[in-house]
């Protein structure tokens, strides 16, 4: 049995149309309301900020520096070791106007886990700041400092017309990095498409509002996670509030300094809502109105919690791999996340089976077993590494998640645990995921991990 998105669609750009992630991104906030001078990201920390129009021209004139003071042109691969900053979004439209793959690394990496990054991602350039540069090999090749005026000039500075670069969507986009419960990093290539398509499910499942949206980013540009919030709300128009060192106290001030709406955290953020505390408890967080939990499920007792300390919020879930460029269900309106324990509906565009990890047989609602994800969002492999990339892709597009999932017969989908991490025993299969939601369930747990 396959499962189909029950959300509206909209037609996809033609697959054969160049069209590169900026340009298209950039069309629909031409489209959308958002006012030109409104921030589209903020500093939480410095309170600083870059318009809509800054965004657009900034990108523009950076595309055009790096064309001809850099020489980068399609096909080149970029590596980025930044935490999130106002920087990185420009940097990212401008290198994807180019048809530059843009490589993001976590800062806190080590120096050998960077050059096993460098090894599969082969940059002819890095973009650091001058905290990160440090971590590059030297006499590879050059590195820009983004806090630097060096860059700033590049930005701001006009040195000619930029020379358009013909992009191609099924061009490779970006290089993220997953080793999921396999060992080794790998690295995932995400097309123009593969993001095309996921910011034009966003678009589709965009609710009209009276008021503004700004939504807390307190997750890394560099996870397919915070890199899809950052493209799906400039081409909706949201304001992002970006954090880059996260703490309860820092949390709960810029939410309230800056009136944010919609918060998107990872599980322990909404477990340390949930169990309140002095700092919490101080903030005026009238604004507040969703909180966006994504890279791993959130226990129903968690968000009893949560919900019973703030009734007004609701907690939307979602589910996705770095594989699948983000998310492929979520949650949308309040009904829907009121179904505890569910991570949504699928998205437009996107198929879903579950198999049977035995028999291969594709199983009907309320039957457990591995999900296989299959659509336009889908990754095009891991780079260089084709024996991977066949053993979780098949012939017909299907991906292989490794998640223990099922379908409710709403089309909601239920996450289990990772078939890797099941525990046996006397004959039975345990999932770790459902011990730590047990012992969630027990108010005065802050944390629960169950290693299998």
């Amino acid at each position: 049995m396959i499962y189909h998105s029950l959300r509206p669609h909209l037609p996809l750009p033609p697959e054969t149309a160049p069209l590169s992630l900026s340009d298209y991104v950039f069309s629909l906030l031409f489209t959308s309301s958002a006012p030109e001078t409104a921030a589209a990201f903020i500093d939480a920390t410095t309170g600083r900020s870059i318009s809509f129009s800054q965004l657009v021209r900034f990108s523009e004139t950076l595309a055009a520096s790096l064309q001809r003071r850099l020489g980068l042109t399609r096909g080149d691969s970029a590596l980025v070791i930044s935490p999130n900053s106002l920087h990185v979004p420009v940097l990212y439209f401008a290198l994807f106007s180019l048809g530059v793959i843009v490589s993001p690394s976590n800062p806190a990496s080590t120096e050998s886990e960077i050059s096993r990054q460098i090894e599969l991602c082969k940059p002819v350039i890095a973009f650091a700041t001058s905290s990160t540069a440090h971590k590059v090999p030297s006499l590879k090749f050059s590195t820009v400092v983004l806090d630097s005026p060096e860059f700033y000039s590049m930005m701001t500075v006009e040195t000619g017309n930029l020379r358009r670069v013909r992009v191609s969507q099924s061009d490779p986009a970006m290089i993220l990095y997953s080793s999921g419960t396999t060992g080794r990093v790998k690295g995932v290539v995400l097309t123009h498409r593969n993001w095309i398509s996921a910011v034009a499910g966003a678009n589709v499942l965009r609710q009209e509002r009276a008021s503004p949206t700004v939504t807390m980013c307190t997750v890394p540009y560099f996870h397919v996670y915070g890199c899809g919030l950052c493209m799906r709300a400039v081409a909706l128009g949201q304001s992002v509030v970006a954090i880059e060192r996260l703490n309860v106290r820092s949390l709960m001030s810029a939410v309230q300094e800056f009136r944010v709406t919609h918060l998107a955290v990872a599980p322990p953020v909404i477990v340390m809502m949930a169990n309140g505390g002095d700092l919490v408890d101080s903030c005026d967080l009238r604004s507040l109105e969703a909180v966006l939990c994504g890279g791993a499920p959130v226990s129903t007792a968690v968000i009893e919690r949560f919900t019973k300390r703030f009734p007004n919020v609701q907690v939307t879930q979602a589910y996705g791999l770095t594989e699948t460029t983000g998310g492929i269900s979520r949650t949308v309106g309040l009904e829907e996340s009121q179904r505890l324990g569910a991570s949504g509906r699928l998205i437009p565009y996107c198929q879903a089976k579950i198999v049977d990890p035995d028999t291969g047989i594709a199983l009907p609602p309320l039957r457990t077993g591995e999900l296989w994800v299959r659509g336009p969002s889908i990754m095009k492999g891991y780079v260089g590494n084709e024996e991977a990339t066949a053993e979780i892709l098949d012939s017909e597009g299907w991906l292989r998640t490794g998640d223990i999932c099922h379908f409710d017969r709403d089309g909601f989908i239920y996450v289990v645990d990772r078939i890797k991490e099941l525990i046996k025993y006397k004959g039975y299969q345990v999932a770790p995921a459902e011990l730590e939601h047990l012992l969630h369930s027990h108010p005065d747990t802050v944390e629960a991990a169950v290693i299998p």
